[in-house]
């Protein structure tokens, strides 16, 4: 049994690994039942889940570590198990016949077992169920280069990576390989093939991966995410060779996703990778979901078609002029994050002072809002 209050070593109750997670089963059916997205397991605490972003009890009997570690640890995939057991924190899909598939992290706070269970969609959304601009569905159509999604934690950007791959699987007859940690959305065939590799199940890691792939004569690639210098140091080379490659990062703006990259080599280096994305990226796009008093949260993105512009000023490090870009490359389909909010606030999604708190270029908003008679 965990000994609750060690933080400095992990144990695990093998005698659970491999029996069926019957209470894991029980809670997943009342998160399903009432339409919640996430099941929140934490030691001194009942079962909660989050319907409609509230927090709601199930029960009034406080958990232990140990019931939520032998309730958690049989749903893990064996590579998470193995996580968890070494560092604390497993990682894995889960299905449930008749109620779908769910994410967990199974985790440690102050030395207890705690865990994260999430709802995973059924259906791949559309570009046009997401509401995002109307440009992003020029993504879907690039033939070559890399794409990168950038945007925070929670921001959408493996929905909006889901849908492009749906868009192109319904549209384009393309072999896409998307390579995920875990999968999120599948995608049945449909006018492409679409193979799906999750990271622990089908392939050791994303670098493993992405080399096997390109290997299988892949049109598209699709990256969940550019977790490491190796895994962006081959998608750089498979953009630059002519296969389409897309990934997700955590950013705020095109600027901050080429410093993000370059940065994460040795400094002997950057230069170097700068001249490669200069020559690989095709698009940058970045995203954010702005809540609203009503609980919707509504997108609100910027998008850079890289043309010749932004390629000399990648390659010289001039990343402050990667903005204007935007605007002189509008024929090609880029927009600001302004531009965007502008149309929110004349949709009368947002308010002004809502729309000025979010934007990058305070100055371009006001702008673009007195244009729109705002």
């Amino acid at each position: 049994m965990t000994a609750e209050g060690n933080p400095a070593r992990v144990q695990v109750i093998h005698s659970e690994t491999h029996s069926v997670p019957q209470q894991l089963n029980i809670w997943l059916e009342q998160l399903t039942a009432r339409k919640g997205s996430d099941l929140l397991l934490v030691p001194n605490a009942p079962p909660s889940m989050r319907v409609e972003s509230v927090l709601t009890g199930i029960g009034s009997d406080p958990l232990t570590g140990e019931q939520i570690e032998a309730a958690v640890l049989p749903a893990l995939a064996a590579h998470a198990r193995e996580d968890y057991e070494r560092a604390g924190i497993g990682d894995s899909s889960y299905r449930v016949e008749g109620l779908g598939r769910f994410r967990i992290n199974l985790h440690r706070e102050r030395g207890r077992a705690a865990a994260t269970v999430r709802a995973l969609p059924s259906k791949v959304p559309t570009l046009a169920e997401l509401h995002l601009p109307a440009g992003v569905a020029a993504l879907a159509k690039v033939q070559r280069g890399l794409v990168i999604i950038g945007g925070a934690t929670g921001s959408g950007k493996t929905t909006t990576l889901a849908a492009l791959v749906n868009e192109m699987n319904q549209h384009q007859a393309r072999h896409i390989v998307t390579i995920e940690d875990p999968i999120e959305y599948e995608h049945a065939h449909a006018r492409s093939l679409v193979e799906q590799v999750e990271i622990g199940i089908d392939a050791l890691d994303f670098p493993t991966a992405l080399r096997a792939a390109l290997r299988q004569a892949p049109d598209v690639i699709v990256v969940g995410e550019m977790r490491d210098p190796e895994t962006a140091r081959i998608a750089l080379s498979a953009a630059e060779t002519g296969h389409l490659v897309f990934t997700t990062l955590h950013t705020t703006d095109a600027a901050s996703t080429v410093s993000r990259i370059a940065d994460s080599f040795p400094q002997e280096r950057q230069h170097s990778i700068r001249a490669e994305m200069a020559m690989a990226l095709s698009a940058m796009l970045t995203q954010m979901l702005i809540p609203k008093r009503n609980g919707v949260r509504v997108p609100a993105a910027e998008l850079l078609m890289v043309g010749y512009g932004a390629r000399q000023h990648i390659r010289k490090n001039a990343l402050q002029h990667l903005h204007q870009e935007i605007t002189i490359t509008r024929r090609q389909g880029s927009f600001t994050l302004e531009e965007s909010l502008a149309q929110l606030v004349s949709q009368q999604e947002l308010t002004r002072e809502e729309a000025m708190t979010r934007a990058l270029h305070p100055e371009d908003l006001d702008t673009a809002l007195k244009t729109k008679g705002f």
